[in-house]
């Protein structure tokens, strides 16, 4: 018998990605995946959102703030934003799934933190925007506001794969 839990079906998932880590296009890919689900994540979040989750996200983005000067502190609240906003949609499956993408990307965030200096502040803006479609549980202006975060992280990739490390076509 198999068990049904989200994280024993996804378990084999982690194993994978991480074999692939070292690929740029395999980064890529998982930057896709991402963007195919946060911002419709995301958008359920914003339905089911309660007054006790919106304050743990207003915690995490205070803490954003105050850690913008330090890549590591800002990406680890980051994650930590993003995860909460995942667990207010109630879906265990959606949360192991994403959580599982975005640990196998922390690298890449940490890179853009350190290469480039406007990183912090574009990442607390687009965070802030994500918090205030969520306050007003607004799902159509949650799912833009969590696309447009997710795609700027893509295209900056993407671009500093290619002239960086010369790797993307």
């Amino acid at each position: 018998m198999t068990s049904l839990q989200p994280s024993v079906l996804l378990e084999g998932l982690g194993g994978a990605v991480e074999l692939l880590q070292g690929d740029s296009t395999a980064l890529q890919d998982l930057m896709e995946v991402r963007q195919l689900l946060e911002p419709a994540a995301t958008a359920l979040a914003a339905t089911r959102i309660s007054a006790e989750q919106l304050a743990e996200l207003e915690l995490h983005l205070n803490a954003m703030r105050e850690a913008r000067d330090n890549v590591e502190q800002l990406n680890a609240h980051d994650a930590a934003f993003h995860r909460a906003v995942i667990r207010a949609t109630g879906n265990e499956t959606l949360l192991t799934l994403l959580e599982g993408i975005s640990g196998r990307t922390l690298r890449a965030r940490i890179w853009r933190g350190l290469v480039d200096s406007q990183a912090s502040d574009r990442t607390l803006a687009e965070h802030e925007a994500i918090f205030r479609a969520l306050s007003i549980r607004d799902a159509p202006l949650s799912q833009a506001a969590a696309l447009l975060h997710v795609s700027s992280t893509e295209r900056w990739l993407k671009e500093h794969l290619r002239t960086d490390l010369g790797r993307v076509p």
